[in-house]
């Protein structure tokens, strides 16, 4: 078994490649796997972290806007969509797939667009409710298009071969028991928020967060885990200028990264957090009511559908950035932990959405259409 995987840009389009490729080498150690990514690109430091063989091309998106900057820009991607077909070809040439797999981002295009002109048969596996620009052109080239979430349907051609899947979930996503997880963390009974906005942190979600992490270390009504991210070091001074210093406050957890994620979503009562696709996926398995506040920065606003798709289960509340405010904020999370009630509807309404076979599943597509050619 012979698979080539291609996609990147972002860690929502990389780490579930990894997951999928982790699991066909779990079940069959013979399979030779390759990576083909962008330059430059984080799938080119992530990928051979993991073990794989990764090959790389040059490709970029267009810019939307008319500027001359923008101009230059999609002058030179036209030039790329070339060049980077051509490198695909070699590449897939000197490997001989059996199958390629896309995973999104635009390092996919060019890939699986040539190996489904020399005969590769290739899948591609969507995470989002609304499929992105990638998705939507490859999916008449492909055998079979994997989705995360039913909702994307819809927004694709109804004649293709689809099939639901859901997103790859860590292991320890799934094993994480909340009774432990509190233990470790020396928390008590008492309700547990737990608030991120990613890596690199989103300005918003702090700003609009301190007022309740605040509030939490004054009346300590709450017990709180918030990673304000790689540029949000300014976050403790401002909860500080609101009267409360997290430092004194052992009800506070506040730190610019989680790294222990498993532990701390098996340990809050309610999330709040951006709505990417694998964040939500790890949210419903583990049956985690949340407040979700899209990012409006992203392509399709694809966050907003994703949220949406547990909004309309009764599974979280959602809130746009445009009309986020401390107060609102503050509100919705007060709404959930209002009653044990509410938090066991919302949290088995996640739950029921939930897919945690979501790697047999996929690893299953593959095997078969693997057998088939």
């Amino acid at each position: 078994m012979r698979i080539l995987f291609a996609g990147g840009g972002t860690a929502g389009h990389i780490n579930p490649a990894l997951a999928i490729a982790g699991y066909i080498r779990e079940k069959n150690p013979e399979a030779e796997i390759l990576f083909v990514g962008n330059k430059g690109g984080m799938e080119e430091r992530l990928v051979p972290q993991a073990g794989f063989n990764f090959e790389r091309i040059v490709i970029s998106g267009f810019k939307r806007s008319f500027g001359i900057k923008a101009i230059g820009h999609n002058f030179m991607t036209v030039e790329r969509m070339f060049s980077s077909s051509l490198v695909s070809k070699k590449i897939i040439k000197d490997f001989n797939p059996d199958l390629a797999i896309g995973t999104g981002g635009y390092v996919s295009g060019p890939v699986l667009r040539t190996a489904a002109k020399m005969g590769i048969p290739i899948i591609i596996h969507e995470q989002n409710a609304y499929p992105g620009v990638t998705t939507k052109m490859l999916s008449r080239l492909a055998k079979k298009v994997m989705l995360a979430i039913p909702d994307a349907k819809k927004h694709l051609d109804a004649n293709l071969d689809f099939v639901i899947t859901g997103n790859p979930v860590r292991q320890e996503i799934l094993s994480a028991n909340k009774a432990d997880a509190r233990a470790e963390l020396g928390l008590d009974e008492r309700p547990v928020v737990l608030s991120f906005g990613g890596s690199l942190g989103a300005r918003k979600i702090n700003e609009n967060l301190a007022d309740l992490i605040a509030r939490s270390g004054k009346d300590g009504k709450y017990q709180h885990i918030h990673a304000y991210g790689q540029y949000g070091k300014w976050f403790p001074e401002l909860v500080k200028e609101k009267g409360t210093d997290i430092e004194k406050c052992s009800n506070l957890d506040v730190r610019e990264y989680i790294n222990n994620m498993a532990i701390c979503l098996a340990a809050a009562d309610v999330v709040v957090s951006r709505a990417g696709a694998i964040t939500l996926s790890e949210i419903q398995a583990q049956g985690k009511p949340a407040v979700l506040i899209p990012s409006p920065n992203v392509a399709e606003n694809h966050q907003f559908h994703n949220a949406m798709s547990l909004v309309n289960q009764k599974a979280a509340e959602i809130i746009e950035e445009k009309d986020l405010t401390p107060e609102l904020l503050t509100k919705k999370v007060d709404k959930l932990l209002s009653s044990r009630e509410i938090l066991e509807e919302y949290s088995q309404n996640a739950k029921k959405m939930a897919i945690v076979d979501a790697n047999e599943r996929i690893y299953n597509v593959v095997k078969s259409l693997v057998k088939s050619n």
